[in-house]
């Protein structure tokens, strides 16, 4: 089978090539280029930066296949930094992950892959699919590293996308990834992973969307409306955030609601943060199905938050309403909520 692994330059998806080819498939290497290589601007997260395009280029060389960059710059920047802006303008806290993994590299690489007679796309997630043998319909899961584990990420993958999806590091954990790069002789055996956002450095997005966006300053108030502070702008809270506040009350507060239309933020004891329901719209069901009746279901409202049971109720227009069994701290809108039944990935949508 004729294959189009995405190498990132990064240890998971070179191993994930190189068992590939190893299986006898017909592998072909394809590396993104997110942003302008030509201004030797830094970038932060070691994901498609110069050093990872020739590390993906001298891995696809060791293992023997083939190796093209595609300049997917223009739509990273509509799917994944215009996002990133727009959201934290609008006072959500947004995951460019998900719409890069979702958005930009598997709808882009499908489509490109047919244009090399390709049957299948391949990716270093820590990700499982396999197929319901009582629907035939495909089925995201979980990787077996559970500390690794990448599924919550994908949820917006469509039947057609699973379809094509193969994850050949899923089945492993980390520790035996880095092994077998050892073996093979990979030169990013011992690469360090990437951090989650590739485009700006940690603590530094209030400065990167305040360039790309007017953000006017506003109010910090209790939950009486009362006046305790000011701030340069809702892009640099988001909810449950604790630091970084400039208030001297004597007692520790958190971020409780932003109102981007009034520049307003809010805050409250620990306490006020737990909430037992949520809605959230966009949703995807990977079954390309939305359950006809309420569902009951594990929920994740961070990716590294645990998953809590709940019943998941279906709306109209792709939404859905989450009643937990016990109150979640810090439900932010913005962040994706996924809903797993045991290893299996049900759907997930955006939070509002």
């Amino acid at each position: 089978m004729r294959i189009v692994v995405a190498m990132s330059g990064g240890v998971d998806s070179s191993v994930a090539a190189a068992r590939l080819a190893r299986d006898g498939h017909d592998v072909i290497g394809l590396s993104m280029q997110l942003y302008d290589q030509t201004q030797g601007e830094a970038r932060f997260g070691s994901c498609c930066t110069v050093d990872d395009l020739y590390d993906a280029r001298r891995v696809a060389r060791t293992i023997g296949i083939p190796h093209y960059i595609v300049n997917f710059e223009r739509k990273f920047q509509e799917h994944v930094i215009s996002d990133f802006v727009r959201e934290y303008a609008a006072g959500r806290t947004p995951i460019p992950c998900v719409h890069c993994n979702g958005d930009l590299k598997f709808a882009s690489l499908v489509e490109r892959a047919q244009g090399f007679g390709a049957e299948a796309v391949a990716t270093g997630h820590f990700a499982q699919v396999d197929v319901d043998e009582s629907t035939r319909r495909y089925r995201l899961k979980k990787g077996v590293d559970r500390q690794k584990d990448q599924s919550y990420f994908l949820f917006t993958l469509t039947q057609a996308q699973l379809a094509r999806a193969r994850f050949p590091v899923g089945s492993l954990d980390k520790a035996a990834v880095r092994e077998e790069a050892r073996r093979l002789g990979l030169n990013v055996a011992e690469k360090k992973d990437s951090q989650e956002i590739c485009f700006v450095a940690a603590g530094e997005h209030p400065e990167f969307v305040g360039a790309r966006a007017e953000m006017p300053a506003g109010a910090i108030r209790d939950g009486d409306g009362r006046v305790l502070g000011r701030h340069d702008g809702v892009h640099r809270f988001t909810i449950g955030q604790r630091r970084g506040l400039g208030l001297a009350t004597g007692i520790p507060l958190y971020v409780l609601g932003i109102d981007a239309g009034q520049a307003s933020v809010t805050v409250g004891p620990r306490e006020a943060l737990e909430r037992d329901t949520l809605t959230a719209s966009r949703v995807n069901w990977m079954s390309g199905e939305a359950p006809a009746s309420p569902i009951r279901a594990s929920a994740r409202i961070r990716y590294r938050h645990a998953e809590a049971p709940a019943t998941i109720t279906p709306g109209g227009d792709d939404t859905v309403h989450v009643a937990f069994d016990a109150p979640q701290s810090a439900v932010t809108p913005g962040q994706a909520v996924v809903f797993y039944d045991g290893d299996f990935v049900l759907g997930g949508g955006w939070i509002d």
